[in-house]
């Protein structure tokens, strides 16, 4: 209908938007920038304005590289901190990840 009446064609695969990104994928991203080399230490000093920058890649159905790479900066500071403060609601096995990883919780 929208085609005939007023001319508008499906947008391509190009157009579409990306889908979104889960909470788990998010937090385990963050995780990754957290435990590489140059951020192992989660110091309490740590500005909350502290952020990263992160390359990822959007991948296809395969299990392939895919050709949607991009750069994102993580605020890593900010997300140390709400880990420190949700400290008695993340389960055992990420208190342990983090901790494992030297998170300073106090």
């Amino acid at each position: 209908m929208c085609e005939h009446i007023l001319g508008v064609q499906p947008a391509s695969e190009d157009e579409k938007p990306r889908p979104r990104t889960s909470q788990a994928d998010k937090w385990a991203l963050n995780y990754t920038a957290a435990s590489s080399s140059s951020n192992a230490r989660a110091s309490p000093r740590t500005p909350q304005t502290h952020r990263v920058e992160t390359i990822t890649s959007g991948g296809d159905d395969n299990g392939g590289s895919g050709k949607h790479q991009e750069v994102r900066q993580l605020r890593l500071g900010a997300w140390t901190s709400n880990q420190r403060s949700r400290a008695a609601t993340l389960t055992e096995e990420r208190r342990e990840q983090l901790s494992a990883v030297g998170m300073r919780w106090t």
